[in-house]
């Protein structure tokens, strides 16, 4: 680590818990965000800021005026332009360090099985369900941690699914095959501090769970009250029926 780096992550390098070799561990590793919205705004931000030595910045959007009231790594002169240029643009002027791969298209199939297999954290920070789904699947098959996070309406939640882990549940474990019909924040609404909250919470998993300190939200899920300022936990638990997370452990225990 050069003298700069100890300089600019001297802060977080004091904590015990970090020091210089979780601060090297940062600096060596990959974290792919799946979506530069609400959520992957935020994350993105304290993950550079943090020192993580290369993000995957996925996303198929353009900038839109309706985008700016909670997507705080876009500016208003980068309405039209796509979204991970505008977030390169941000993040290498606050941590010129950090590598940025961009990724402007709909992450599926090979293209997602191979960015998902390059990283050792993934964020999910994506708006739509089929997503959520298929990034948890790419996870589970290649064993890599997902941040999961999700915000609308004052309503905001947060867990994490690490496949390393016999115990941990999935994204499926908890909602199934689901429903591909749910709102949308363009439909219902979301205040923009929330998902702020809730991706700024998703940074700080993804910490967590490349340094190696603290207790990551794996079988928990962290829920968010944003009109009454509450938060409460529900535990969760493997489906050993689940055709994702069951099938995956039977090809790791195969192997």
């Amino acid at each position: 680590m050069q003298d700069d780096q100890l300089l600019r992550y001297s802060r977080q390098i004091l904590l015990e818990q970090v020091d210089v070799a979780g601060q090297q561990a940062l600096l060596q590793a990959r974290v792919l965000i799946v979506g530069l919205g609400g959520l992957g705004s935020p994350a993105a931000l304290y993950l550079a800021a943090a020192g993580i030595g290369t993000l995957l910045l996925a996303d198929p959007d353009e900038v839109d005026l309706t985008n700016l009231q909670r997507q705080i790594i876009h500016q208003a002169g980068s309405i039209g332009h796509r979204k991970v240029d505008s977030a390169v643009q941000s993040i290498a002027a606050l941590n010129p360090q950090t590598k940025l791969v961009p990724l402007p298209f709909a992450l599926a199939d090979q293209q997602l099985d191979e960015a998902v297999a390059s990283a050792d954290v993934v964020l999910d920070c994506s708006d739509n369900f089929a997503t959520r789904q298929a990034v948890n699947r790419a996870c589970f098959a290649a064993r890599k941690p997902l941040v999961s996070g999700a915000a609308i309406r004052l309503e905001g939640q947060l867990s994490v699914f690490d496949p390393r882990l016999d115990s941990s549940p999935c994204y499926q474990c908890l909602y199934g095959t689901g429903d591909e019909t749910t709102l949308s924040c363009s439909e219902a609404g979301v205040l923009g501090p929330l998902v702020g909250m809730v991706g700024s919470l998703q940074a700080l998993e993804a910490i967590k769970l490349i340094v190696g300190f603290g207790e990551p939200l794996v079988g928990r899920l962290l829920l968010i009250d944003a009109l009454d300022s509450r938060f409460r936990e529900m535990r969760l638990r493997r489906d050993p029926a689940c055709a994702v997370c069951a099938v995956c452990a039977g090809r790791t225990s195969d192997a």
